[in-house]
């Protein structure tokens, strides 16, 4: 519905349906009235515009979940680092810690006779190399907290306040294979079903245009010549009637119109395909990544217990004279 007033300066002329002295004068033509039109939608081509819109909407839903997944995940990823950096800060100062001690024994055996200058230097510089290993472990956690702290949308005083935390692995079973049901709600898997449908609707859209548009027109309000007596009762009018619009002349443009939707169509749904692929194989390597995780940890413990035992017998050798003393944690 439409509020509309115009105005039109016209010469009417003297043999037309206007009589004398109105004929063959100037006179202005006023309309003030609400235009009323309502499209009858037997062919279903609004319908399936709206339901396409939804279909986008619920996309675009989907897709605002899956940015808000993806910086979750960066967030916990990023804190995961810092703390595996914290970890690492520990090893180091324990390294440096016992290359001091070698210092500290090599210099005693030189005053003993047993070692030469050239032991304390190799000692000395491996305790240097340690310490720059350490600056260097803190240059990468105090980038790794001005990084949570960002990805958080907070400031660098934020992410100062972070501080080592124990870690736990996650319990539970871990499953052979996630059904393919599930992973149907991935929010990226939602937002390229949704955009399918919303291609197919497009589909019929563009069909129901080749026919007929049929709309119900309807007007109502005041018509006169001249402004004096535009509101007067005798100048209302009002009309109602059927408006045909038949597309003779544009089947070039609605074929074309049709196969554009038809390829965006196949557009989404091979991008939905590859979704649910990506989706697939992401989970898959997911699962043999924490299958072999724990594998890996225990081999790291058995590993981590060999060089505590081989550095304790090489310190015990070193102190009673019988070897070199060669530190090779890290």
């Amino acid at each position: 519905m439409d509020a509309n007033y115009t105005l039109t300066r016209e010469h009417l002329p003297k043999n037309y349906i206007y009589p004398p002295p109105t004929g063959g004068s100037v006179v202005s033509d006023n309309r003030l009235a609400l235009d009323f039109s309502y499209e009858l939608d037997f062919w279903g081509k609004n319908r399936a515009r709206l339901q396409a819109a939804v279909s986008q909407r619920d996309a675009a839903d989907a897709d605002a979940q899956a940015a808000r997944n993806l910086l979750a995940r960066a967030i916990v990823r990023s804190y995961l680092n810092l703390q595996n950096a914290f970890a690492q800060r520990e090893v180091l100062q324990r390294v440096l810690s016992q290359r001091a001690e070698v210092v500290d024994l090599t210099r005693g055996r030189k005053a003993a006779g047993l070692d030469t200058e050239v032991e304390v230097k190799q000692a000395e510089s491996s305790l240097a190399a340690g310490r720059v290993e350490l600056t260097r472990n803190e240059t990468t956690i105090a980038q790794l907290r001005n990084q949570v702290a960002a990805l958080a949308g907070a400031g660098p005083v934020r992410g100062q306040a972070l501080a080592p935390v124990a870690l736990t692995a996650p319990g539970g079973v871990i499953p052979a294979s996630v059904p393919l049901e599930l992973l149907g709600h991935r929010p990226d898997v939602t937002a390229a079903r949704w955009r399918a449908i919303a291609a197919r609707h497009g589909i019929e859209a563009a069909k129901a245009e080749f026919y007929p548009n049929i709309n119900l027109v309807a007007f109502a309000g005041f018509e006169a010549l001249g402004t004096g007596r535009l509101l007067d009762a005798g100048s209302r009018a009002a009309g109602i009637g059927p408006a045909i619009t038949l597309p003779i002349f544009h089947g070039g443009e609605l074929n074309a119109n049709l196969a554009g939707r038809r390829a965006d169509a196949d557009l989404a749904v091979s991008d939905y395909n590859q979704t649910v692929l990506d989706a697939v194989q992401q989970t898959a390597d997911a699962i043999d990544a924490l299958r072999l995780l724990g594998r890996e940890q225990a081999e790291q413990r058995q590993a981590r217990e060999a060089i505590d035992a081989a550095y304790d017998l090489a310190v015990r050798r070193y102190r009673a004279g019988l070897g070199w003393a060669t530190i090779c944690r890290c």
